[in-house]
């Protein structure tokens, strides 16, 4: 059998843990015609949200999905580029008509042809002209528009935009999308603050314009049931405590939860604390040179903040005396400055309450280190 504990990507329902309020509440809005922004931090199961929402979408023949990952784009060039290599030549099944109608709308810039070799349906991207991108982005909201067939499109990380070097890129895509009205959009990041900012604040051009959902871990008995029905089918009895112990270290965290019990289920006959803490350490120790190399690259103020705040597992009051004190900073500002530093990078993480090291199994080897 499979290791049925995904670590990345979507196999069916069946090896998706639970999240079926939240699935329910995507589809009912999508199928409504409401837009929706999902927020969550990275790893906690955003992605496969979206891909189960779509699967279940999928259903209706007449339904076309697409999903963007746009953590790597770095300007509108690369967002365009980005969204024709994923839409151009799927509204449609028949190749000469695939064809027919990317040409008709993609006059800006040269489409290039290919085929699937899976599935023998068209492959369709562009040369980039320079300078030219906006007027692409246009032609292919327009070829989006066109088609007769209900289309559902994800944003992941779509807070990625806010860094583009192009002004008014929000509002160029704001003003395409209230348009495109066979296309619903899910945009999905896991900038808490910038995401709310981009959707809540009313001076940016996305205020007011989809249905906010913010997702947090999934319900702990949930899982339990999860993880307990898989462990069975290998004749491994998973005891309650034992589960509770990986949830509670990994506060529900479901990327760091899947990752424990992928190890767990095809290297174990029985589990114990032994075997989780094992198992922890075996995964902490395959990351450690590359977590000395981003040590590396940190200022020392930066490096030091960040094993303050591993071994104090979360922290409120970053810049207290009693915190500057303990961990013999010098001053709040060079606190404040390096914490800047540490979230802008997602090595720290703010939920608005407390400060957290964002990777958890570095946050375990960083806890373990002097000080």
């Amino acid at each position: 059998m499979e290791n049925p504990f995904l670590i990345s990507g979507y196999r069916s329902p069946e090896y998706f843990c639970d999240r079926e309020s939240e699935t329910q509440t995507l589809i009912d809005a999508l199928r409504n015609g409401r837009n929706v922004t999902l927020i969550s931090p990275r790893r906690m199961g955003k992605t496969g949200l979206i891909k189960n929402v779509f699967y279940h979408l999928q259903q209706n023949n007449d339904v076309v999905v697409f999903y963007l990952d746009l953590y790597s784009t770095q300007n509108l060039s690369d967002f365009v580029t980005l969204l024709a290599d994923t839409v151009l030549g799927k509204l449609d099944n028949n190749i000469q008509k695939a064809v027919q109608r990317v040409t008709h709308f993609i006059k800006s810039c040269r489409p290039t042809f290919s085929f699937d070799e899976l599935t023998g349906l068209p492959k369709v991207g562009i040369e980039l002209a320079e300078n030219l991108s906006k007027t692409s982005l246009e032609e292919i909201f327009q070829y989006l528009q066109s088609s007769e067939r209900t289309c559902y499109l994800a944003f992941d990380e779509f807070q990625q935009v806010n860094n583009y070097p192009e002004k008014g890129v929000e509002a160029l895509l704001r003003s395409y999308i209230q348009f495109t009205t066979n296309v619903h959009f899910i945009f999905s990041g896991s900038r808490s603050h910038l995401m709310q900012e981009m959707f809540i604040s009313p001076k940016r051009p996305f205020y007011q314009s989809t249905q906010l959902m913010n997702i947090g871990p999934v319900f702990e008995d949930k899982y339990y049931q999860f993880a307990g029905k898989w462990m069975q089918q290998q004749r491994i009895t998973l005891l309650p405590e034992l589960f509770k112990n990986i949830y509670n270290k990994f506060e529900g965290h479901t990327w760091y939860i899947q990752m424990i019990f992928n190890r767990l289920y095809n290297n174990a006959d029985t589990i114990d604390h032994s075997k989780i803490d094992m198992v922890i350490a075996q995964v902490v120790a395959e990351n450690e040179y590359a977590y000395q190399s981003l040590l590396a690259t940190l200022p020392s103020i930066s490096t030091q903040l960040l094993k303050a705040v591993a071994k104090e597992g979360k922290i409120k009051e970053i810049t207290s005396g009693n915190f500057i004190k303990r961990y013999k900073f010098k001053a709040a500002s060079s606190i404040t400055r390096a914490i800047k530093h540490l979230t802008k990078y997602e090595l720290v993480y703010y939920d608005g309450t407390n400060y957290s090291v964002y990777d958890r199994f570095m946050g375990i080897w960083l806890k373990n280190l002097p000080f």
